[in-house]
């Protein structure tokens, strides 16, 4: 298995450098929303932080599954996980959809906020794609490659669906537990009748679509780092 997260014998020095950039990069957009605020007293693009510490949950669930899966963990406590990173999984490249503010916030701020939501675009699309790459690793160590990829690939599929849910019927990841007859009945119901909701399943499936591009671009440029991160 690629040792991508924290080992029995402690993390690579090149691990703990990606999580520190990753941190390092998370706190520079923090400072840059903040300055926003103090500098025109608005608080429009604050919900950047936001989203992006929800990109944060599934990225640390996957680094708990991976933890997990090491050490032995048993299928039920690796699936219990697995399902809490999937509901949050789409959280990551829902920030990317904050691009359509761009021009419309009427700030003055033209170049300032084009640059804070390009900038959470990609560190939560990184993260996403990260969690993605951990949990694929241990389905492909445990299952074998070709289930990797067809967990990897559902996984953004669905990630597509919860990225339109999230933008255009404002649900939450969260509803899964605390409204679950919202959530699972809303699905039921465009499987029911498919026909009747051709627009929301043309846009998921542009989501889904624009995700599995993304995610093999990702894999393919940075793959053979990531297997190289617990070299010391």
């Amino acid at each position: 298995m690629v040792p991508v997260v924290t080992s029995r014998g402690g993390a690579s020095r090149r691990r703990q450098l990606l999580l520190l950039l990753l941190l390092a990069a998370s706190a520079a957009l923090s400072v840059g929303v903040a300055a926003r605020v103090v500098a025109i007293h608005s608080l429009d693009l604050t919900n950047l932080v936001w989203n992006l510490f929800l990109a944060w949950i599934p990225f640390v669930v996957a680094l708990a599954l991976y933890d997990s899966a090491r050490r032995g963990a048993s299928t039920t406590k690796l699936f219990a996980l697995g399902a809490v990173w999937l509901v949050f999984l789409p959280n990551a490249p829902y920030i990317a959809t904050d691009v359509i503010w761009i021009g419309d916030l009427g700030s003055g701020t033209y170049w300032h906020d084009p640059i804070l939501i390009a900038f959470a675009a990609g560190l939560g699309l990184v993260l996403g794609f990260l969690a993605l790459y951990l949990v694929q690793t241990v389905v492909a160590e445990r299952v074998g490659r070709v289930a990797g990829w067809t967990v990897a690939m559902a996984a953004l599929v669905l990630s597509g669906l919860g990225v339109y849910l999230g933008r255009y019927e404002r649900w939450n990841s969260w509803e899964v537990l605390t409204e679950p007859s919202k959530i699972f009945g809303g699905l039921a119901s465009g499987l029911a009748d498919p026909m009747a909701y051709s627009k929301p399943i043309a846009i998921s499936a542009f989501f889904a679509i624009s995700c599995c591009a993304g995610y093999a671009v990702f894999y393919s440029l940075f793959e053979p780092h990531l297997r190289r991160l617990e070299e010391r």
